[in-house]
């Protein structure tokens, strides 16, 4: 995956940064590179077993 962005002749540099920005939110870079991290935060370990039990929550209420 890549991100590419060229300065547009009169364009100033903060839209070009707000224009790369926008294009790595959209195009899932960062996700993509969240997902091979080795390191997990306490924060990211917390929110993803919280989404885990929701989520099993979820399935043990609806089968019910």
């Amino acid at each position: 995956m890549s991100a590419d962005v060229v300065l547009h002749p009169g364009e100033s540099q903060e839209s070009l940064l707000r224009r790369f920005q926008k294009i790595v939110q959209t195009s899932g870079i960062l996700k993509e590179f969240k997902v091979h991290q080795r390191f997990m935060t306490k924060r990211d370990a917390y929110l993803l077993k919280a989404k885990n039990n929701a989520r099993r929550n979820k399935r043990k209420n609806h089968s019910s």
